[in-house]
């Protein structure tokens, strides 16, 4: 009976791998004993325990929840931020059918012999690209924006499938990076800037706007809040296209998304806050994922101002496609 002797060349290779290993492992015990040092020291409750929790994190391996808003306005400053890099605005959707039940057809049965179909395509490109990074010196960046959105009546055959709607949007906006506590959630950026909109068509179609635009975002965890706000900039009543917009639009909306195993939930609320003659809008979203960066999409939108032609149109719309995913 032969006796099973080890190789010893691989006790030496164990021994000397557990080695290597051991010596940055101690490294690390001895970085984490410092930060938590450091984190002792922190005056602030509340910043002292962010602190802890962010040490207990790194220490456990568990990877850090995505802060969407960090992404989309290039927050954390300890991540590559870089000027002239195009990225995501708004949402990026193509609905190739959608479904309303009270099309607007008023503005148009004058140039079409045919009926506005209730059921349509529409998609919207929404992109921007940072100008200026740390505008003098400050925690501030300089965006200028483009978003598009289009309403196309693709089953439409006998007018030719044509473009019902189509809506520019180019804006320039200021972004403030900023990082406090409000009612338990963390504002993390707040936006400043010139908006203009319009649909870039003749009378009697034309609609237009030049609003200066406001907007602060929050987050807690998985869920962003976003506040936006804004004011009309006066226009002759010669050149008012559409006087009467802010009793449909109001003087502001919220968006709140909740972001789970890949998938988004959003939620629009608008009103124009006028007790006598109360009118807004609605519109619920959820994406699922599909295949790398493109989500399938669901869109249900209820009121007022869905777009330029339609402002002062009530609008029951439903709908289905695919997003390009930028919220993880």
């Amino acid at each position: 009976m032969k006796c099973f002797r080890p190789d010893r060349e691989k006790y030496l290779t164990i021994i000397l791998a557990f080695l290597l290993l051991s010596v940055p492992m101690r490294r690390i015990q001895a970085e984490d004993l410092s930060k938590w040092l450091d984190c002792s020291r922190i005056e602030d409750e509340a910043e002292r325990l962010k602190c802890y929790d962010e040490i207990a994190r790194l220490t456990s391996g568990e990877p850090a929840n995505a802060s969407y808003l960090s992404e989309v306005w290039e927050l954390d400053e300890s991540k590559p931020r870089g000027q002239e890099v195009i990225k995501a605005h708004r949402s990026n959707y193509f609905m190739p059918y959608t479904y309303n039940n009270l099309p607007n057809v008023d503005p148009i049965k004058a140039l079409t012999v045919h009926d506005v179909m209730e059921n349509e395509a529409t998609f919207q490109i929404s992109q921007k690209i940072k100008l200026w990074q740390d505008v003098m010196g400050r925690d501030m960046d300089l965006w200028v924006g483009y978003t598009q959105r289009s309403f196309w009546q693709v089953y439409n055959s006998d007018d030719s499938a044509p473009f019902r709607e189509t809506n520019y949007e180019p804006e320039m906006l200021l972004n403030f990076r900023t990082d406090f506590p409000v009612l338990g959630m963390r504002a993390r950026t707040v936006n400043l800037g010139f908006n203009h909109q319009s649909n870039g068509r003749s009378e009697p179609l034309s609609r237009s706007w030049n609003r200066i635009v406001g907007n602060i975002g929050f987050e807690k965890g998985n869920f962003t809040l976003l506040l936006n706000a804004w004011y009309r900039i006066p226009e002759s009543a010669e050149d008012d296209d559409n006087p009467h917009i802010d009793d449909y639009m109001g003087p502001g909306e919220i968006w709140g998304y909740y972001l789970w195993n890949k998938h988004r939930f959003g939620m629009m609320l608008r009103n124009n806050l006028h007790f006598s003659d109360n009118r807004g809008a609605l519109q619920l979203e959820w994406s699922f994922p599909l295949v790398r960066r493109v989500s399938g999409y669901m869109q249900f939108f209820t009121g007022y101002g869905e777009s330029m032609l339609d402002y002062d149109s009530s609008v029951n719309r439903i709908g289905i496609g695919f997003i390009l995913r930028d919220w993880d």
